[in-house]
């Protein structure tokens, strides 16, 4: 069974998954079925592949962050970008938010947090906790196409520095081949020099001892 299939019969009704483009795989969650369905409306325009659940701890199950040592092979699955709202019950926007840069798997995955609230020292608590960004309902096209085209950048230059660190040891590795090669080619000069000198020695000892 493909991964997806497993993720689609452990989130309970309320989650949906639609696939539109593998360019940006966005995982939103809000408790709110009219702002869920206008974020993933947006996404969607937006060419993104897009996961909705209805809460934090469906976020977290889909994850595999829940505890459920059964889910822990879902965490393969390719998450770009994960937008929650702040107010959710049980599980807040900003304690999933927590959640996702405890993790050792998910920490690298930028998460934008959603409010119609505009305060500014929560706004401020969930940036310093790691939020990409803070974006005030209801939220407009312009800010997710804002907010993919920093990701894809993000992803862009994350790749290229990739590359390069892999040229680069490529490089040391070609280096570290020729200087081995070098100190063998250098070990066996003398060891055969070191020959060439006892058969020397070993053949005057016998033309001196041998009788005239």
């Amino acid at each position: 069974m493909a991964v997806g299939e497993v993720m689609r019969m452990d989130i309970p009704a309320g989650g949906d998954l639609s696939v539109t483009s593998p360019e940006l795989h966005v995982l939103a969650v809000d408790d709110s079925i009219v702002d869920r369905k206008v974020i993933e409306r947006l996404l969607r325009i937006s060419a993104c592949k897009v996961t909705t659940v209805e809460s934090g701890a469906m976020a977290l199950q889909y994850l595999g962050l829940d505890g459920d040592k059964g889910a822990s092979g879902l965490k393969d699955l390719k998450v770009n970008l994960i937008v929650t709202d702040y107010s959710m019950p049980g599980l807040t926007g900003y304690d999933l938010l927590k959640k996702i840069k405890e993790s050792s798997v998910f920490r690298e995955i930028p998460v934008v947090i959603m409010s119609s609230e505009n305060i500014l020292p929560r706004i401020e608590q969930c940036l310093r906790e790691g939020a990409e960004d803070f974006l005030l309902k209801p939220v407009k096209l312009a800010d997710v196409k804002r907010i993919k085209e920093l990701i894809m950048r993000n992803e862009a230059e994350d790749c290229k520095t990739l590359s390069h660190s892999n040229k680069r040891k490529l490089a040391e590795d070609i280096d570290d081949t020729a200087s081995s090669s070098s100190s063998s080619s250098s070990s066996s000069s003398l060891e055969d020099s070191s020959v060439k000198d006892f058969r020397s020695s070993k053949r005057m000892k016998s033309e001196l001892s041998s009788p005239l």
